[in-house]
């Protein structure tokens, strides 16, 4: 009887432990290999991962030669624009991206966040799903070719939004790009009544009695002192972009230059919102910053007045 009593405590504190225990954010649930070329120099998979015990479809490129090579390689980490299922990342555009940045020689991730498309939970629109964000950077640490102290951060559109608020809540980034990223909602918002209507009043919890509340959270020229000073982030912007007011990047530009942080600012002339008449241009300064600043671990510029 007391043998039958000790068994059933024992199973009874396995399945407690069982029940207790659940992936930590960041951690990979489920990782499928995606069908790519068969001369292609990258491999491309689709992964599950933790975040806030939520299901968030990701997805991750890398170098074939990566998992055999000796050196770890740096990483970049790529955020989305759009909202729910527009700008959602897709397997076509993730691959275009991730061959590119397979021939730069980095490791790639990209999250949906939550609530788009493969994702579980509700979006917020620059809330508790730049969260997402934030644990994506945990999928490196689980790859033994991802070098965890050379991460760079790449946001476009909305994902700048991201990119900025991921900045004030993590020191692991070593440089950042901005494409085209709205710093100034309240001016987007007047501009484009309906991202209030259509896309934040439908996805910010508590909007309508919190609205100049959340305005502030995700207007980063609300709170350029809060970024970081040593991490070198480059805006790029279209000045024929009519989704986000090259003035963003452009009033950016002068509060990094006020506070005193490194910075690099790119309007391209007559470029829409995705650069799509002059992409060179785009990719080209992408990948001059992030190899000088993630790749080479270039030192900070001295920001003082000098020279002769």
């Amino acid at each position: 009887m007391r043998r039958s009593s000790s068994f059933v405590l024992l199973a009874a504190l396995l399945l407690a432990l069982a029940g207790a225990a659940r992936a930590a954010d960041g951690d990979i649930l489920a990782r499928t290999t995606m069908a790519v070329p068969a001369d292609a120099p990258y491999v491309a998979e689709q992964i599950i991962y933790e975040s806030d015990g939520l299901r968030i479809a990701g997805f991750l490129s890398y170098p074939k030669s990566a998992p055999a090579g000796p050196a770890r390689l740096p990483c970049v980490i790529w955020n989305r624009g759009g909202n729910r299922e527009f700008g959602a990342i897709t397997p076509a555009f993730f691959l275009a991206r991730a061959a590119r940045l397979a021939s730069w020689g980095y490791v790639l991730f990209a999250s949906n966040y939550r609530g788009a498309p493969g994702s579980e939970g509700r979006e917020e629109f620059g809330g508790a799903d730049v969260n997402d964000v934030l644990n994506g950077l945990r999928v490196f640490d689980q790859l033994p070719f991802a070098d965890q102290a050379r991460i760079g951060m790449w946001g476009h559109s909305r994902g700048g939004m991201m990119t900025y608020l991921a900045l004030t809540r993590s020191d692991r980034i070593r440089a950042a790009i901005v494409g085209a990223g709205p710093t100034d909602l309240a001016r987007w918002i007047r501009e484009r009544p309906e991202m209030e209507s259509e896309v934040a009043a439908e996805l910010v919890p508590q909007w309508a009695t919190q609205r100049s509340k959340a305005i502030a959270e995700r207007s980063a020229l609300r709170f350029v002192e809060r970024l970081p000073k040593n991490v070198p982030m480059l805006l790029m912007h279209g000045s024929a972009d009519k989704r986000v007011n090259p003035r963003d990047s452009m009033d950016m530009a002068q509060a990094l230059f006020a506070s005193q942080r490194p910075f690099r600012l790119l309007i391209v002339e007559g470029a829409d919102h995705t650069f799509s008449e002059r992409p060179d241009d785009y990719n080209l300064a992408a990948r001059d910053w992030l190899d000088r600043y993630v790749r080479d671990r270039a030192p900070l510029p001295d920001l003082t007045p000098h020279g002769r």
